[in-house]
């Protein structure tokens, strides 16, 4: 079969005003959670990051670890491309794709740094081989090959070795996504796709539905 004849029928579910929340926060969490039953979906946490600088936008898949009223959490090293990125244009988008579900959600807003409290707390309580993993990486610098990077792991382990709680790196920690707008789309029959958009202004949530 040709790429441009691979299709698929979305028909498991429809979306309406009437099913939203009128906070977007409590119903990603309501759709998260039902993406956590379904088995199907074995990384429910994933989601794109979308960052840009110089005109020049690049993606990447990260892990949700945190969400609240105040934006979307994840990890990562500061001086990799995402992190130099942020630190130059903080604006960016998220995008879920529940495809189990056939349900997407994007979130535009500002990237912010967490603080070091909440950087070593998340940190000390990843597992040890994550943890030194985080020293060893450079992360998006260049490599010769395998093997140095495995060098660098042993050579971090032998550091670390009589410590049972490594030390917070000072160029590892998290950011926060504060939303702006956050879009929840439901796909439907035919291509004619349920799509809502939750748009921030001052305190308060506008909600608009989108043609597909």
């Amino acid at each position: 079969m040709s790429i441009d004849q691979i299709r698929r029928d979305y028909t498991q579910r429809t979306l309406q005003r009437s099913d939203l929340l009128e906070d977007p926060i409590e119903q990603f969490q309501l759709w998260f959670n039902d993406t956590l039953e379904d088995q199907g979906d074995t990384d429910p946490t994933a989601m794109v990051l979308t960052t840009c600088a110089d005109n020049q936008p690049t993606q990447r898949v990260v892990l949700l670890k945190g969400v609240s009223e105040q934006g979307f959490v994840f990890y990562t090293n500061y001086e990799s491309q995402k992190g130099q990125q942020l630190a130059r244009n903080p604006n960016c988008s998220l995008h879920f794709a529940w495809l189990q579900q056939e349900r997407q959600i994007t979130i535009t807003g500002k990237a912010e740094r967490l603080s070091t409290a909440e950087n070593t707390h998340y940190f000390q309580s990843r597992p040890r081989a994550s943890q030194l993993g985080a020293w060893a990486s450079q992360q998006s610098q260049v490599i010769a090959d395998r093997k140095s990077l495995e060098q660098r792991l042993a050579e971090v382990e032998a550091r670390f070795a009589e410590e049972p709680v490594l030390p917070l790196p000072s160029f590892w920690g998290g950011f926060r996504v504060v939303p702006e707008s956050i879009e929840f789309w439901q796909g439907r029959s035919g291509r004619l796709h349920d799509r809502f958009r939750y748009q921030r202004h001052s305190e308060n949530w506008q909600l608009q539905r989108l043609q597909p």
